[in-house]
């Protein structure tokens, strides 16, 4: 692994400790998923599988910790703000970076916006936004089979974006969670430029 300071043992097992067994066997699910994708679209597998593995690393920091690692060492907008659901993807890029020794800037950026995503992602940054959520190990099979139709098809990546940006904001609604205004604005700008026919 040339993309990381310590080798792939090293990782599972800090993963292991630091994760709950869901989270971790969500990790694992992730990289390899984002590493068949990644195959499957063209882009770097081992690069992929790094950014699966890592993306959820501070996912069970407290909201103390995200918070202090948050206005200590990084520039988060106030709209990201709104849901800690969400708060461990700037801090995962973080450690990724400063534990890990990832200086890979495509890596750190998918997992940067793996939970929100942005308006121009890379297709790297979209094959780890999928993963995470199509992962076989703890995602549902019924979601991740009609994501994975889409996939392929033509222009696949961006029809699975539309389609997980959709019931992503359905399910919050359903909630009565908060809605990011960039989720939305990813929504539109998706829905202005995808076509399913």
């Amino acid at each position: 692994m040339n993309y990381t300071k310590i080798n792939e043992k090293e990782i599972l097992s800090w993963l292991k400790e630091n994760l709950n067994n869901e989270r971790y066997s969500h990790s694992i699910g992730t990289a390899q998923c984002a590493k068949e994708l990644a195959i499957q679209f063209g882009v770097n597998p081992e690069k992929a599988y790094i950014a699966g593995l890592l993306h959820d690393c501070a996912k069970c920091f407290s909201n103390e910790k995200l918070l202090e690692i948050i206005n200590t060492n990084l520039h988060v907008e106030e709209a990201e703000m709104l849901n800690y659901k969400t708060l461990h993807a700037p801090v995962s890029a973080y450690y990724a970076e400063k534990y890990f020794g990832v200086e890979d800037k495509e890596i750190l950026s998918a997992i940067r916006w793996h939970t929100l995503g942005q308006i121009e992602m890379s297709d790297f940054e979209k094959i780890i936004f999928l993963a995470d959520k199509i992962e076989p190990n703890t995602r549902d099979k019924e979601y991740s089979t009609i994501i994975r139709k889409y996939l392929s098809e033509k222009n696949g990546l961006n029809k699975a974006l539309l389609k997980c940006y959709k019931e992503t904001i359905k399910s919050l609604v359903n909630r009565d969670l908060k809605i990011c205004l960039l989720t939305i604005e990813i929504y539109n700008k998706l829905e202005e430029n995808v076509s399913f026919s």
